[in-house]
């Protein structure tokens, strides 16, 4: 996650938070939640996600609160990618012996992918198949195999288990994002309603 989703990372992305990380912004913390919780929690994601997407109603979704912060749109085509991402990542983890993978580069795709000029029922979907082959691939995961590990950066290294504990996270944290957005721009578009 970046807290400044425009700017570049000219030294390189932001280094991944630890297996024992406790979110300051979001309270989730990745040691007290076991895979069976986190499996049930994804499941819920999509859902909650696109009501609150719902929520933000048509005129708002591409809106960006501030010049260095993410439109609704934007967080959920993020939320998808992470999702799409982490299945492949864990993917790799299950089935090689401590794959590198690479970044996603949050920023280059939303713009590069052009994730504001999406269409967000699509999104929506995309972002429901993604959290369900997530969950596809976690039940192949056996339970010997929650250890293995892939690496990113240089001396970065997480297990499968922290996989899908950081996917979970990313999504409760930008699930929050999100309504937080939509509450913002509500309450600045008040004043101008006749």
């Amino acid at each position: 996650m970046t807290s400044d989703p425009s700017a570049g990372h000219p030294t390189g992305p932001p280094a991944l938070v630890g297996e024992t990380h406790a979110c300051a912004d979001c309270a989730f913390s990745y040691p007290t939640r076991s895979v069976e919780k986190v499996l049930t929690e994804l499941a819920s994601l999509p859902a909650r996600v696109a009501q609150a997407v719902t929520a933000a109603g048509p005129d708002l979704l591409r809106e960006r609160p501030t010049s260095g912060a993410w439109s609704v749109l934007e967080y959920a085509c993020h939320l998808r990618d992470v999702l799409a991402t982490s299945t492949i990542r864990l993917y790799r983890a299950r089935t090689e012996v401590r794959p590198v993978v690479e970044p996603m580069l949050n920023d280059l795709r939303a713009r590069r992918f052009r994730y504001n000029e999406l269409d967000p029922a699509a999104v929506l979907a995309e972002l429901a198949a993604n959290a369900q082959g997530l969950l596809d691939e976690a039940d192949r995961v056996g339970s010997q195999d929650w250890e293995r590990t892939v690496a990113r950066l240089p001396g970065e290294e997480r297990t499968a288990r922290w996989l899908l504990r950081n996917a979970l996270h990313e999504g409760i944290h930008h699930l929050a994002d999100i309504r937080r957005t939509s509450a913002t721009l509500a309450a600045t578009a008040e004043p101008h309603a006749g």
